[in-house]
């Protein structure tokens, strides 16, 4: 068998449409756009949400507060889980996703005083509270900020 005798398997493949090259085709005449309307027209693109003049889902829903576009959100990890990180002498953020503790790093990591550490400890993160970095000193560490 060589490469040249390779075929996709039956009806894997279509045919390509060939629009408006006469009524044999199936698709001629108005080129399967149907009649008139906006639609059949040359150069129409919808705008996203048009919803052919109805109020739009984004306009009919109630809004309420304040929607800051720019908040900060952090994957925020406590003193008593970074307790149970087993060999590792210094925390990073990059370590935290590789064991699985946190989902994802958004815009950082922030570390929170829950807990106590029984070991010091290299803490680098985007921010800590202020119980936080006082337990991780206290127990010997270091609480490293990343910029």
């Amino acid at each position: 068998m060589n490469l040249s005798q390779l075929r996709p398997p039956k009806g894997q493949t279509h045919k390509r449409k060939r629009v408006g090259r006469g009524m044999g085709s199936g698709l001629g005449k108005t080129s399967g756009r149907g009649e008139k309307g906006q639609r059949s027209r040359s150069g129409y693109s919808q705008r996203l949400g048009f919803e052919g003049g109805q109020m739009p889902l984004q306009r009919r829903i109630p809004k309420r507060g304040f929607h800051n576009l720019f908040k900060k959100r952090y994957a925020v990890v406590n003193l008593d889980t970074l307790a149970r990180v087993e060999g590792a002498e210094a925390i990073t953020p990059d370590l935290l996703l590789e064991r699985g503790v946190i989902r994802r790093l958004d815009d950082g990591l922030r570390v929170l005083g829950n807990g106590a550490l029984a070991r010091p400890l290299v803490v680098r993160a985007h921010h800590f509270s202020a119980s936080a970095r006082q337990k991780i000193e206290a127990a010997g560490g270091k609480a490293e900020v990343i910029e």
